[in-house]
């Protein structure tokens, strides 16, 4: 059953920005995620947001990316600024996280949406 859709993926010119969205079908209490992966690379967290609404962001992503959630929606989203071409990457949408002690491990989650494509070029 799918359950996460994600949208807003796209090109733009380095500096730009975008902002990605993921429609959750259902509610999700837990932990929430945005991850993304490149061509030849591992997937990566870059940004969570708890039941409470505290986010954690990778380090190198920090005052760029903000990531949100519109619990009357069940949308959660990734504010994307400053855009570099290293930003480069499927954007994956995460949910159902409930090992909060690892929110950027990969199988702390439990759904996965399809991905939405992010290109920067220079």
């Amino acid at each position: 059953q799918v359950r996460l859709v994600e949208s807003g993926g796209g090109s733009v010119q380095a500096g730009g920005s975008l902002r990605l969205s993921c429609a959750a079908f259902v509610y999700f209490h837990s932990s929430m995620a945005w991850f993304r992966q490149a061509p030849g690379k591992e997937r990566e967290g870059v940004a969570t947001i708890d039941s409470s609404g505290r986010t954690l962001y990778a380090d190198s992503l920090k005052g760029r990316f903000t990531i949100s959630k519109d619990n009357a929606k069940n949308v959660l989203y990734l504010q994307m600024d400053s855009l570099r071409p290293e930003d480069t990457a499927m954007y994956y949408c995460a949910a159902d996280g409930t090992d909060t002690s690892r929110p950027f491990n990969r199988y702390s989650y439990t759904y996965w949406g399809q991905g939405t494509q992010v290109t920067v070029s220079s």
